[in-house]
């Protein structure tokens, strides 16, 4: 096929990866808003909606499969692309899946007082939703630069992850009656940690796309390792 086909149809494929991150990013949001509101109908339509993020995910797999097939010969370059597509694809079903067992734990605590006051979960989610979008901006734009900046916005989500994680201990253990709620908002700080992390996993993908080579961003150090 003409190499205009390709370009197109790589262009569909990124516009695609935007789409579906777009809904993990909404989801997100939408899932700690129903906890922090107690809302179980929205719980329960943000966790059915899951299968819509499912669906994008097979999409685009799919649509990505079926183009490294068709295009022969292919350059290493654009095969850098694809696959890469493929992995944040993945990354993104995964942050997906999060936002839904956010929403579970909103149904299952249902309309019981939540334990403390959510004021440091939602400020992890809106950090968390901040760095997957420029990650994905930055992987459809090729900024290098970008990418290696946005994972070391991390370790505020981490700072916020240890607070609530302290916090919550300290429940426990003063007051044993308060473990099962206390569990249940440690597992939604923890997937929002989880997120977060996987956010360097997209920006390891686009130094990757501009580099051509693969690179383990430890986001603590000031370098990379190899």
């Amino acid at each position: 096929m003409p190499r205009e086909t390709l370009d197109l149809q790589i262009q569909q494929l990124l516009n695609q990866v935007l789409v579906l991150g777009s809904m993990v990013e909404n989801a997100t949001l939408d899932a700690v808003a129903v906890l922090k509101k107690q809302d179980l109908d929205a719980a329960r339509l943000i966790y059915d909606n899951d299968k819509l993020i499912n669906e994008k995910h097979f999409e685009i797999e799919d649509r990505c499969i079926r183009t490294i097939a068709t295009q022969q010969p292919i350059m290493a370059s654009d095969l850098r692309v694809l696959a890469s597509i493929l992995e944040i694809n993945t990354e993104l079903e995964r942050m997906g899946d999060y936002a839904k067992g956010i929403a579970k734990i909103a149904m299952i605590i249902g309309k019981q007082p939540l334990l403390k006051p959510l004021i440091d979960v939602p400020r992890m989610a809106t950090i968390g939703v901040d760095m997957l979008h420029k990650a994905l901006t930055a992987f459809v734009e090729r900024d290098a630069v970008a990418a290696r900046e946005i994972p070391r916005i991390d370790d505020e989500v981490d700072a916020l992850y240890n607070q609530v994680y302290r916090e919550l201990v300290t429940y426990m253990i003063s007051d044993p009656s308060t473990i099962d709620r206390a569990n249940y908002l440690m597992w939604v700080a923890h997937n929002l940690e989880r997120l977060a992390d996987r956010v360097t996993n997209i920006c390891e993908r686009t130094l990757y796309v501009t580099e051509g080579v693969l690179l383990e961003m430890d986001k603590t150090d000031d370098e990379m390792r190899v």
